[in-house]
């Protein structure tokens, strides 16, 4: 049981990484970031099954981690309160031409990284977007004048 318990406190680690790690950062990770994720894994798996080696400890470890992660989507989708805390909520980035740069700021996104999202859309002139939305799952939505709509992925904000 005890690795059960302690699956459980790691998921609930993992999970609020990833929500204080930010929507941009997770929308492409870089190649340094990865590893370190990965290897964050590995650690961690340590500490899940409390140095025991076996293979019923890994799979109660895996086990309780797949579990966990069902149960909390058929919360999330169930109850649009636990959503908006799980996955977080669509912010509003550009409106009218006009970046907010304090949601860019609170989002960790930097500014030239929402111009890189908007060319690789082919918008040229911010000025020409209507609105932009950083969706929770880091990619950039971006709605123009002329009433054409297109994503592109979260970069890494720096």
């Amino acid at each position: 049981m005890e690795t059960v318990v302690r699956a459980a406190v790691v998921f609930l680690v993992l999970w609020a990484i990833t929500r204080v790690v930010g929507r941009s950062t997770l929308g492409e990770l870089s190649s340094f970031e990865l590893i370190v994720f990965i290897t964050m894994g590995d650690l961690v798996q340590q500490g899940v099954t409390g140095q025991d080696s076996s293979v019923t400890g890994a799979i109660l470890a895996v086990g309780t981690m797949a579990s966990l992660t069902i149960i909390l989507a058929w919360f999330n989708a169930r109850s649009r309160r636990l959503h908006a805390i799980v996955t977080g909520r669509p912010v509003v980035v550009v409106t009218r031409g006009v970046t907010d740069r304090g949601a860019l700021r609170r989002e960790r996104l930097a500014y030239d990284d929402l111009l890189g999202a908007a060319r690789q859309q082919g918008i040229e002139d911010l000025d020409t977007v209507r609105l932009a939305v950083l969706e929770p799952n880091g990619k950039i939505s971006f709605f123009t004048t002329d009433g054409t709509s297109g994503a592109a992925d979260g970069t890494e904000a720096g």
